[in-house]
């Protein structure tokens, strides 16, 4: 009986115990960076507040975190700065695999890979920080700056990536997305929607890149069938940087010059966005033509709506395929939107299909009527695209109180 009462009693006292009290673990500059950082993203608990002073931090591996709902926060993206220049390998600058997890207010310099990437996370804030590679554009430059992928409940704002060899901005098989205030410069793409459901881009720029906003979707990925994306109220500016995407590399595909690309998604509304500048085009939204085998793929875009964005001076130059004579033959320029026009496609050992289409814009555009997937631009069949205004009544995506609350 009196085992049995001790046991009771040891069992209240831990059921009424207080939970552990978040604590703020500090970490600054000197001594061995690499260690002291680490150890941090290993002996944090849930709730806790790594912060990283001031101080340049020299590493020569990432560093990883697995425990949800901690903030890594430095002093500001100029003043708190991984140096990852000497790093070994090729992997990400930081990577997070756990839930609810904010980084904010770093700066992260010259990855061998990916600047911050999280996979698996549900619940993923990047606020206010800097990635870049101070070294200027190269191939060689690590592929992605910020890298959300297989993730849910998205936020990066008030960030800047310059010099990545594949998206500044990168978002992949990903659900619940917002992109916002943000900066892209001196990338191949600048921001890049992949294989995404339900993503807002809004009030960002993308400025000096090959291409400046792209929401593509991709076969032969675990997630496909990319949709409900939306942008408004960027700023897609001079996008006319050289392609510096190593050979093989999809967007080693995107010609420079290019404002916003549309591929292979469904329900993409462009909306509200200042579009100029760009050599190539404002507007181009196309087939992936990539041979595929996979029968629930669907390489077509359809459902994309174009309206009340301001555009002015693209299209003088474009570097697509046919894309000069197309110009000479229409006066000098492409016009604002461009849509291929392909409809139908064939699956290796499936009938041809017809899903393709439901593209509007209410400023001036032209379809190539190129209909079947694989024919070649010089068959291509100009015509304008009717102008009509189509714009839904879609709600915002909104994120969890606690995560935008934690990023403000």
């Amino acid at each position: 009986m009196r085992r049995l009462l001790t046991t009771i009693t040891l069992g209240l006292l831990a059921s009424t115990a207080p939970p552990a009290i978040a604590k703020t673990i500090h970490v600054g500059p000197g001594g061995n960076a690499q260690e002291k950082l680490q150890t941090a993203f290993i002996e944090a608990q849930p709730g806790d507040i790594i912060h990283i002073a001031a101080g340049r931090y020299a590493l020569a591996d990432g560093l990883s975190l697995d425990v949800d709902n901690v903030t890594v926060k430095g002093d500001g993206p100029g003043a708190t700065i991984l140096d990852f220049t000497a790093q070994k390998g090729s992997g990400e600058g930081v990577l997070v695999t756990s839930d609810a997890v904010v980084i904010r207010d770093l700066g992260v310099e010259n990855p061998a890979g990916n600047g911050i990437k999280s996979k698996g996370s549900d619940g993923i804030a990047l606020v206010n920080l800097r990635v870049e590679w101070t070294g200027g554009p190269k191939s060689t430059n690590g592929a992605y700056g910020l890298y959300p992928v297989s993730s849910k409940n998205v936020l990066i704002d008030r960030s800047l990536v310059k010099g990545a060899s594949d998206a500044g901005i990168y978002v992949g098989q990903s659900q619940n997305i917002i992109v916002r205030n943000s900066r892209a410069e001196m990338n191949v793409a600048g921001i890049e929607i992949e294989n995404s459901y339900d993503a807002d881009v809004v009030g960002n720029t993308a400025t000096n890149n090959a291409g400046g906003i792209l929401v593509f979707d991709l076969p032969d990925l675990p997630q496909q069938g990319g949709r409900n994306v939306r942008l408004r109220g960027n700023q897609v500016i001079a996008n006319n940087h050289p392609n510096f995407a190593a050979p093989g590399n999809i967007v080693a595909g995107v010609p420079s010059g290019t404002g916003v690309m549309v591929m292979a998604n469904s329900n993409v509304e462009v909306n509200d966005n200042d579009i100029s500048g760009n050599a190539g085009n404002g507007v181009m939204i196309v087939a992936y033509t990539q041979k595929f085998t996979d029968a629930a793929y669907n390489p077509l875009p359809r459902n994309v709506h174009v309206a009340g964005n301001r555009f002015s001076g693209n299209g003088s130059n474009p570097a697509f395929a046919g894309g000069k004579e197309l110009a000479a033959a229409l006066g000098g320029t492409v016009p604002p939107v461009m849509w291929d026009g392909i409809t139908r496609y064939v699956v290796p050992g499936v009938a041809e299909r017809a899903d393709g289409g439901n593209i509007s814009s209410d400023a001036p555009g032209i379809s190539l009527n190129l209909g079947l997937q694989g024919t070649p631009p010089t068959k291509a069949q100009p015509a304008p695209l009717p102008q009509q205004l189509v714009i839904s009544n879609r709600p915002a995506i909104t994120l969890p109180a606690e995560l935008e609350a934690r990023s403000r």
